[in-house]
């Protein structure tokens, strides 16, 4: 039923970035995972980068978006894209392994090596802050419905777009909004 439901809720949701409130006084700064190596992963670390945030699981009808994640960051990283995958088993029980096995899964199949945070819980009483944020930040059309949910972060930390399941990360509607944000091309 709780498949159905998300599949129901993400048909039905804009496919378009979503507009997000200008009048939040908080940033994502203020924010911090821990990589999936155990060591701290504080958003303020990429202050003045474009960064994209992705609840992940790794036995998803949806995982195969890591490949492109993985596209999009070889192609953008050195721009200032910064992609970061938060793994969930809160969905269909769909990440049931622990740190050792999602890393393994996502690194041999899919060469992900773009930033991975621990487990987290995504939604409810638990969830990670940054998801607490987002529902209060856009309300709870934004609150991940299934795993491969993605939000966009622009430099100055703030939440400018968000994405359903279903968009894919190459979608021109993703692409537009990272092209339209990547910090300015600085040469030395």
């Amino acid at each position: 039923m709780q498949f159905i439901k998300a599949i129901f809720s993400m048909f039905f949701a804009r496919v378009f970035p979503q507009a997000i409130p200008t009048t939040l006084s908080d940033t994502v700064h203020g924010f911090s995972f821990t990589a999936i190596d155990g060591e701290a992963l504080p958003l303020s670390h990429y202050r003045g980068k474009l960064v994209l945030v992705v609840n992940t699981a790794s036995k998803c009808g949806f995982t195969g978006q890591y490949k492109t994640l993985e596209v999009l960051w070889q192609k953008y990283r050195d721009r200032g894209l910064v992609i970061i995958a938060v793994p969930s088993n809160d969905f269909g029980k769909q990440e049931p392994g622990n740190e050792a096995d999602i890393k393994q899964f996502c690194q041999t199949r899919y060469h992900v090596s773009f930033p991975i945070t621990t487990k987290q819980k995504v939604v409810g009483n638990d969830a990670h802050p940054f998801f607490v944020w987002v529902s209060k930040a856009v309300g709870s059309r934004a609150v991940p419905q299934w795993n491969f949910y993605k939000y966009l972060i622009n430099a100055e930390g703030q939440l400018i777009a968000w994405f359903p399941s279903i968009t894919s990360p190459a979608s021109d509607r993703i692409m537009h909004v990272i092209e339209a944000n990547l910090p300015p091309h600085r040469s030395n």
